[in-house]
């Protein structure tokens, strides 16, 4: 493995080059006109002053200037620094201040100090090659940053070998290829969206742009109108689309493969999407900081409902005690991986210790099986103690997401006078229920000691770009939903 990904454009530009790379809102590229609009995007960047191993930043929208942006970064031998767009400008700026960007791409005009306004649509073809830069498979070609649920964004750089052996689940687990066109629906920025995106231009494949936000009707639409044939989604998007009442079944049962990712499906919300939307479900643990992790087929999910699946193509995946040392099918402890595809430490520190001695631990608490299925059983810091009693808050979330009337949940700690603390549940209600309801059917299945102290009824859960529920944005709503109860009572 030598080619770089923007090596493999310029291949795919002379070998095929008529077949649709990119599918968006302004019609369909095919690799030859893509490459040279690659092309053009790479003799800008140069005029601009970016050389090989510059970090450039990427504030754009999910648009084809956002694919065309990716590759032609690649191919001038620069890191890409992913920005997302829904951060303010002073965030955006910050990240690139902290990991010292030396440009930074935007649609935005005017646009601000030392950025780059790179216009309203991809640049005209460039009429003569570029002379690319000789890029080494091993240098850095983005950085990584995880989506996170606190502080600052941080990330490792991932060279072109390590991004594209990540590449390697997608064909070798999931049968991903040339022949695809796979929808991309969800942010350029998150870590998914980009490498997929990123492996269907290596294979050869079409990328089909389908930025969010959008209606769950108009995704449907355009997965039949495209003839899509894989698609990835997080697990929120898949909620929505669960919650409409017409779910498209025939366009989502042409798909060969529907991957999610992001976050975890709970068994039920899986055996939803398998009945209602596609069979083809593959569920996808991964980080963005280090991979893929395990899969889950669909052929396994019946017999392993609840699990995220066996380790990925060349991972090694273990369960460990404090002391590092592997626990036996059945114990819960510390997850850590390694593989090819992951990096040995973040680009600016690492307080947490993820990384350590080659492998890398997302923080996540789990247990495999006697036939090597692995079982999340929720993050480290999320562990409520009450009384001196851990508790997981995933066994509690499994159990509310399967009450009607619960159509969305999470739960963490708040402070207890009594316990030290207590579990307190945030509800989002899909009908009219109370909280002596709620603690009967969590009575019924879990232990007293588990049952929710606490019940907030939220509109929504916070949520970051993954899916992922920020639980650190949880606290202040219980503390607001105390606030209200107090002033009711005066």
């Amino acid at each position: 493995m030598s080619a770089t990904i923007a090596d493999m454009l310029r291949l795919h530009a002379r070998n095929r080059p008529q077949h649709e790379a990119a599918v968006h809102d302004g019609g369909t590229i095919r690799y030859a006109l893509l490459d040279r609009i690659v092309d053009a995007l790479c003799m800008t960047l140069v005029q601009a002053g970016v050389r090989p191993g510059d970090l450039v930043g990427l504030s754009l929208p999910d648009d084809v200037r956002h694919l065309v942006a990716l590759l032609a970064v690649i191919r001038v031998g620069g890191v890409i620094l992913p920005l997302d767009r829904r951060w303010t400008l002073r965030e955006r700026q910050d990240v690139t201040t902290r990991f010292g960007a030396a440009i930074v791409l935007t649609d935005e005009h005017p646009a601000p100090a030392g950025w780059l306004f790179i216009g309203d649509a991809p640049p005209e073809p460039a009429t003569s090659p570029f002379d690319a830069p000789a890029v080494a498979i091993d240098a850095p070609m983005v950085l990584s940053l995880s989506s996170g649920t606190t502080g600052a964004p941080k990330g490792p750089r991932l060279t072109h070998r390590q991004l594209i052996s990540r590449f390697m689940v997608y064909w070798i687990d999931i049968g991903l290829g040339a022949r695809d066109r796979f929808v991309i629906a969800t942010p350029l920025f998150f870590g998914g969206g980009r490498a997929f995106a990123l492996a269907m231009i290596y294979a050869g494949g079409t990328v089909c742009l389908f930025p969010p936000p959008f209606e769950p009707a108009e995704l449907t639409h355009f997965v039949a109108r495209i003839r899509a044939t894989a698609m990835f989604l997080v697990p929120t998007q898949l909620r929505r689309l669960l919650a409409e009442e017409r779910n498209g079944q025939v366009a989502f049962r042409q798909l060969r493969a529907l991957i999610s990712s992001g976050a975890a499906l709970f068994a039920n919300e899986a055996a939803a999407v398998r009945e209602r939307l596609s069979p083809s479900l593959y569920q996808y643990y991964a980080t963005t900081e280090a991979g893929g992790i395990t899969l889950l087929p669909p052929e396994a999910q019946d017999a392993h409902a609840g699990s995220v699946g066996r380790p990925c193509f060349g991972v090694d995946v273990a369960v460990v005690d404090g002391e590092g040392q592997a626990l036996p099918a059945g114990e819960t402890g510390r997850l850590r991986y390694r593989s090819p595809a992951s990096p040995t430490g973040y680009h600016v520190g690492d307080p947490s210790g993820a990384f350590a001695d080659g492998w890398f631990y997302p923080g996540d608490l789990a247990r495999f099986d006697a036939d090597g299925y692995l079982y999340l059983q929720g993050r480290a810091k999320d562990i409520i103690i009450r009384g001196g009693v851990n508790i997981h808050p995933a066994d509690i979330e499994r159990t509310l997401l399967d009450m009607p009337g619960i159509a969305d949940a999470a739960v963490t700690a708040i402070p207890s006078a009594e316990f030290g603390e207590e579990v307190a549940a945030f509800i989002v209600r899909s009908a009219e229920i109370g909280n002596a309801e709620i603690r009967a059917f969590c009575a019924e299945r879990l232990a007293r000691y588990k049952v929710p102290g606490a019940i907030v009824f939220v509109d929504a859960l916070p949520r970051n770009s993954a899916g992922k529920v920020v639980k650190t944005q949880l606290l202040p709503l219980w503390q607001a939903d105390q606030a209200r109860r107090s002033a009711a009572c005066q």
